[in-house]
């Protein structure tokens, strides 16, 4: 395992929910309200422009020994100097990604149910992302929503530590953490939220009433 990561508050961005505010100014804003991984997640960018954004993030995160992860683009987080990916079931293999990076990238797998968790190669997975908790609006090929239930149940399978995703806000980051996630990614609750400054600061609280 590369970089020392905190799941606790996880952010993944997305062009459309920044686009008006700008996506530095937004990821910023959500580091002083408390998030302390960022993925960075366009995938509509080509990958000169990508690596673009990935710069300009890891200029910001660096300083504050914050993590950059890059989804799925295994090759932009290496030219970019991220500090890990973010691997879908689809995308390359966690151990292939580990073989071409070496040791120093962090490297997630979404998993979204216990059979989706069997049939992965966990080598070379540092943490797994696991969803979707709730319906969400913001990636449209991601499966059925498994519920604190869901994420419970593969908490029960694997001893990697996991972050749930899908649909998290403050009203449901609780019960998250409660089914034993050690942190919640989200998207739309941070970068759609008119202050992400202090959304962020609302999950944190919600889950630090639930530890």
């Amino acid at each position: 395992m590369g970089t020392a990561f905190d799941l606790s508050l996880y952010l993944v961005t997305d062009p459309g929910l920044t686009a008006a505010r700008g996506l530095v100014p937004t990821v910023e804003a959500a580091v002083k309200g408390g998030t302390t991984l960022v993925q960075l997640r366009d995938p509509k960018a080509h990958g000169r422009a990508l690596v673009e954004q990935a710069r300009a993030l890891k200029a910001l995160l660096a300083p504050r020994a914050i993590p950059l992860i890059i989804n799925d683009r295994l090759d932009v987080a290496l030219a970019a100097g991220a500090d890990g990916v973010h691997l879908g079931q689809d995308d390359i293999a966690p151990a292939d990604a580990r073989a071409m990076a070496g040791g120093r990238l962090i490297i997630g797998l979404s998993v979204g149910t216990p059979q989706e968790l069997a049939d992965s190669d966990l080598a070379g997975v540092d943490y797994l992302g696991v969803g979707p908790v709730k319906v969400t609006g913001t990636k449209a090929d991601a499966g059925a929503a498994i519920g604190p239930e869901g994420l419970a149940a593969i908490r029960a399978l694997t001893a990697l530590p996991l972050v749930g995703i899908g649909g998290i806000d403050a009203g449901i980051a609780g019960e998250v953490i409660r089914a034993g996630a050690d942190g919640v990614a989200v998207v739309s609750a941070i970068c759609g939220a008119p202050d992400p400054e202090a959304a962020a600061r609302q999950l944190r609280d919600a889950m630090a009433r639930a530890r």
